[in-house]
């Protein structure tokens, strides 16, 4: 059985706090519990004070077997960052400008070289998703379709190549666009006019929609994700066509990414589960205790306090 935690972004008083609530104790130096696993679901770094403290709670749960984790976009944002351009010298495949610099400030001051070249080494063996008896996990969106087109590319490699990073990673790349929904989830193009500033104040014309449902009958603001999208117009076909909704048959996905804002964790749908309560902007670090059920309980979700 699982205990599946969300965006941790370095803050790992919360992440010791939750662990203990969950009855996870250390045992050489790694936490464990004699019956139950963890899947963190990425984004281990940025933004918060203790991504060092953070990594070494982790990585050691991982590398024991104690626990499995998938790659959030953080990650591989910090892989990109970090990765020189295949054709442009000098330049990097996550370019340094300042709104990324600013992202990863704090990894960067906080993680020495080598603990930071260490890190990168261990971001290239986290898997993108997991498709386990039961339960599936994903940072931002389970999309079946991009899910085996990154299948069919990553056959036979044990890790992210700089083949790999760079074709995920740079716009034109064969992966961008399947990493991204996977990653980053979906987003949908707002009409004209419409726009909003995101939780870093930068001004969006896009939002992050909610893929695990139909589109059917809703409008722009009732289709996004979180973002306050004052518009009541109904959604073209364009959006409807390239629906994949997640059906209530399919096992349950647990996913984190999306910063809720609720004071009260509370499920997407009956098999759909956020972990992501924005502990990096005053939120909570946020667990689902998962044992074996296919219809999910909102009774389930442990807050560390």
């Amino acid at each position: 059985m699982y205990d599946l935690i969300g965006d941790i972004h370095g803050h790992a008083q919360p992440l010791m706090a939750l662990l203990e609530k969950l009855d996870y104790r250390q045992q050489d130096g790694v936490y464990q519990h004699p019956e139950r696993k963890v899947i963190f679901l990425g984004d281990f770094v940025d933004r918060g004070p203790q991504i060092r403290e953070v990594l070494e709670i982790v990585r050691p749960m991982v590398q024991t077997g104690v626990a499995l984790a998938v790659m959030g976009n953080h990650e591989l944002n910090t892989l990109a960052f970090h990765l020189p351009h295949p054709d442009r010298p000098g330049e990097y495949v996550r370019q340094h400008t300042p709104k990324n610099e600013k992202q990863c400030q704090q990894t960067l001051q906080q993680l020495s070289d080598s603990q930071l070249a260490d890190a990168l080494d261990w971001f290239r063996t986290l898997p993108m998703w997991l498709d386990l008896d039961g339960l599936r996990a994903v940072h931002a969106c389970w999309d079946p379709v991009e899910i085996d087109h990154l299948q069919q590319a990553f056959a036979g490699e044990s890790q992210l190549t700089d083949r790999l990073i760079q074709a995920a990673c740079l716009p034109e790349g064969e992966l961008f666009h399947p990493v991204e929904v996977v990653l980053k989830g979906k987003e949908m193009a707002l009409p004209e006019g419409i726009q909003f500033a995101d939780k870093d104040g930068n001004v969006r014309t896009k939002t992050r929609m909610r893929w695990y449902l139909s589109p059917e009958g809703h409008t722009y603001g009732s289709y996004a994700m979180t973002d306050p999208i004052a518009c009541d117009l109904p959604l073209p076909a364009s959006i409807a066509a390239k629906a994949r909704p997640y059906e209530a048959t399919e096992k349950p996905v647990f996913v984190g990414h999306y910063w809720l804002k609720k004071d009260t964790p509370q499920l997407l749908s009956s098999n759909v589960a956020c972990l992501d309560y924005s502990v990096a902007k005053g939120g909570f670090l946020c667990a689902y205790r998962w044992s074996g059920e296919q219809v999910l309980g909102d009774a389930n979700f442990v807050v560390a306090t």
